[in-house]
């Protein structure tokens, strides 16, 4: 077992936790408040002793407010435990059933929700998302919205770009209703079928079409078709500010308590749940069929969404609601979440029937790897051929490489499109992959902010300028722009981005043709 932990055991200190944990948790000012019925069992608190170790020190380490931590194996629950404060400013100690904001760990319930009116023969995966909008409908700048089905929407497949908002209390943009951020951004920026990319207004999108479906608000149906028969009394979704009084304050960089805000969709991120709830959703999602849970899908769904592939994307780790990777040899569906003061984590292993949850009212501990990774690595048996050792980030990523083809090289004019508006830009491209943007109408040259990247045929960097629409106007932002290329084409969004703790990621399509006869 030496072997296994290596890497999570290298500090000096970490090796002398048998001899004196259990002095630590009792003086510790993280010291942990459980309520679960096995903390008795010393097989069980012997088996997690160096994660909570860690987890207090990690802690203490970032002044991370508080984490809050639950594992089931075979349809039982082994651990449940939470450490640090739900709110610091109120003396509150979190316990796993303290509610937290899930974030973006939203999705996965949000497509459970779908996937019952799916089964209730309600919605057809394969039928345009335009057939469910009435008025609000997709607009396609590439491809054709007819192609942007259900079921690529719920893959991130549709063609929908990167974008988030958050409407913080007092500030001078208020939460629009979904109709109308569906009308401003819902735009086709690559054709449907072609790219995986992540979108919150995708899930926005399919809360709308719950709504509009079932006739009644996603709030009301997600509670009683799904939180209700699942036993999840501790989760809804936060439609009122005096909601987020019932959960963990939410810690912006660790440090203050984050004034109220709204998120841009419920369905992309704005559930509420405590541990003890994220960990029964997983459950279920494991098919363990608990005496007080009702089904509310069948077993064949829940295998699909946790398989099915948009078949012209097939690489993509994203399924229904789910990302699915492979680690230390197993099969693990999972999705996380975060946002201002917020993390989450929720990880499943079907063949070993193992769910853990985890929950932070923080932002600095990469809940994945730094405790998901290390409740895995103790839980699961080693697979012949395989050590277990907790997978390093991918470094490859969007990294600086170099130019790929000289078909990038020229001067491309084109224009920024916003629903009110269009900006004529130029960008200028030379043969050391140097990149130049001009402002048509204020005559301005600008550089990147950071150096351009290509990665799988992507062009992407930033420029500091501002686009004057009225969402993004609110506060000094650059513009992240991700082009494709088309022939003598490059196209994709321009997205307004601000400067502030992510406040907002707000695209607009971009589309350039190459001059002829540029750099012969």
């Amino acid at each position: 077992m030496e072997n296994i932990f290596q890497y999570l055991n290298s500090s000096s200190s970490s090796r002398f936790i048998p001899m004196f944990l259990i002095v630590i948790l009792l003086i510790s000012p993280f010291a942990a408040y459980s309520d679960q019925k096995t903390d008795n069992k010393p097989a069980t608190f012997d088996r997690f002793s160096g994660i909570k170790y860690y987890i207090q020190n990690i802690m203490k380490s970032t002044r991370t407010p508080s984490i809050s931590v639950a594992v089931a194996q075979e349809g039982k629950i082994v651990w449940e435990e939470s450490f640090g404060w739900a709110n610091r400013e109120k003396q509150i100690k979190a316990i796993p059933q303290t509610i937290y904001s899930l974030a973006s760990t939203s999705k996965p319930m949000t497509a459970t929700a779908m996937m019952i009116l799916v089964e209730r023969g309600l919605i057809d995966l394969n039928e345009p998302v335009n057939s469910y909008l009435g008025d609000s409908r997709l607009t396609a700048y590439e491809g054709n919205a007819a192609d942007a089905t259900i079921a690529r929407l719920m893959h991130h497949t549709a063609g929908l770009p990167t974008i988030w908002n958050f409407y913080f209390d007092g500030a001078q943009i208020n939460r629009p209703h979904l109709p109308e951020s569906i009308k401003q951004y819902g735009i086709l920026t690559s054709p449907p079928g072609t790219v995986y990319e992540y979108s919150n207004l995708g899930y926005g999108i399919a809360e709308y079409i719950i709504e509009r479906v079932s006739g009644k608000s996603f709030a009301q149906f997600i509670k009683s078709e799904v939180f209700e028969p699942l036993g999840m009394h501790q989760s809804f979704v936060a439609t009122e500010i005096f909601q987020y009084d019932s959960i963990a304050a939410r810690y912006i960089e660790n440090k203050n308590a984050s004034p109220f805000f709204e998120v841009m969709s419920s369905g992309g991120g704005g559930i509420c749940a405590s541990v003890h709830d994220l960990l029964l959703f997983g459950m279920f999602h494991l098919k363990n069929h608990l005496p007080d849970q009702k089904k509310i899908l069948s077993d064949s769904t829940i295998d699909y969404m946790q398989s099915c592939v948009d078949p012209l994307v097939p690489d993509s780790p994203y399924k229904l609601g789910w990302d699915v990777k492979e680690m230390f040899g197993y099969r693990v569906v999972n999705h996380g979440g975060g946002m201002p003061g917020v993390s989450s984590a929720l990880l499943l292993v079907p063949s070993e029937n193992i769910a853990i949850a985890i929950l932070c009212n923080g932002t600095y501990i990469d809940l994945y790897k730094k405790i998901g990774y290390r409740i895995l690595a103790r839980m699961l048996p080693e697979k012949k051929g395989k050590q277990k050792t907790i997978p390093k980030k991918n470094e490859t990523g969007d990294l600086n490489v170099q130019f790929p083809s000289q078909k990038y090289v020229g001067q491309w004019d084109g224009e920024i499109k916003t629903d009110k508006d269009h900006i004529p830009v130029s960008l200028d491209i030379d043969e050391t992959g140097k990149v130049t943007l001009t402002l048509i109408d204020e005559g301005r040259k600008c550089l990147p902010v950071e150096t351009f990247r290509y990665n799988n045929g992507t062009l992407r960097g930033s420029f500091d300028f501002d686009i004057p629409t009225k969402d993004a106007s609110v506060c000094r932002h650059k513009v992240y722009m991700s082009l494709k290329l088309y022939d003598n084409r490059l196209s994709g969004y321009a997205a307004a981005v601000s400067y502030r703790v992510e406040v907002f990621h707000l695209p607009y399509y971009i589309e350039f043709e190459k001059r002829s006869n540029s750099y012969k």
